[in-house]
């Protein structure tokens, strides 16, 4: 094989996401505080979700603990945003248990400690929120803050993949692909890429590209390899931009146009992509 159409071939298997509505009356607690709370000034808002919060409120204490923590209604400080994600945690607050899992992880005015991000997280993720769930997959996965554990990443990664959240959807394929925690399984990590892939996630648009370049799991299909890898390239991906670009010189999946593999080929290499610099140069100098 030549070596411009080995390294063709190379660049194509790099990857492997009526009637108007009534305005209802403020005839409960929580309606009135709200049209109370559009009247008043940011000053009096920060007193008052203050005054909640020291009363005991767990989701006055982590709103106004995301308010420190962001700066936004607030003086930024994150040592006292710390202060109430913990009050809030503490009363079993998931949303506030899975944010000072985060700050214990970054050692964010806490002392980093990945035991007790952990801990946090362990107690959010068995509320049901998905972002902690995923981000307890990911320690099993590495061996942070405890033992490295595959079957109990992959079981955190199914439970926030299963609530839609991309990310763990792009991991739980990449671990089915592996059979890492789990028996290999190419169709369900094609059935996962796939779920990524709708939402936008670039990696999974990569990775189904190549599967149905491949043929792996599914019959192939350059049109849809190519349509997959279209949608992350014009995400900004210099590997699909590149793989683009090569599926425009073999004219696979898509009328060969050595003038638009070009184009896709200069993306890449304005990125830095070696491949895409490579094939750019030599569609100049042809």
């Amino acid at each position: 094989m030549k070596l411009f159409d080995f390294l063709l071939t190379v660049i194509l298997l790099v990857p492997l996401s009526g009637c108007e509505e009534k305005t209802a009356s403020p005839d409960t607690k929580e309606q009135a505080n709200a049209v109370q709370a559009k009247q008043l000034s940011p000053e009096e808002k920060l007193k008052k979700l203050q005054s909640q919060a020291e009363a005991g409120d767990a989701q006055a204490q982590v709103s106004l603990g995301w308010m420190y923590a962001n700066g936004e209604g607030a003086p930024k400080d994150v040592t006292k945003a710390v202060e109430w994600y913990q009050k809030a945690a503490k009363q079993g607050d998931a949303k506030a248990q899975f944010l000072l899992g985060i700050k214990y992880y970054n050692g964010e005015s806490v002392p980093k400690d990945l035991a007790k991000a952990v801990e946090w997280l362990q107690k959010s993720a068995e509320q049901g929120r998905a972002d902690a769930q995923f981000f307890l997959g990911w320690m099993y996965a590495n061996g942070e803050g405890v033992s490295k554990d595959a079957t109990k990443a992959a079981e955190w990664l199914q439970k926030s993949a299963e609530q839609g959240y991309d990310d763990a959807q792009l991991s739980l394929a990449r671990v089915y692909y592996k059979g890492d925690g789990v028996s290999k399984n190419v169709a369900k990590a094609f059935e996962w890429y796939l779920k990524a892939a709708e939402q936008g996630v670039v990696d999974a648009q990569l990775s189904l590209g190549a599967m149905y370049y491949n043929g792996e799991s599914v019959p192939k299909d350059a049109a849809k390899a190519f349509e997959w890898y279209l949608k992350a390239a014009e995400q900004g991906d210099a590997n699909a931009q590149g793989s683009i670009g090569a599926m425009y010189i073999k004219g696979k999946g898509v009328p060969k146009d050595l003038v638009k593999a070009y184009a896709w080929f200069n993306l890449a290499a304005a990125q830095g992509d070696t491949y895409g610099k490579q094939f750019r140069d030599f569609l100049e100098n042809k």
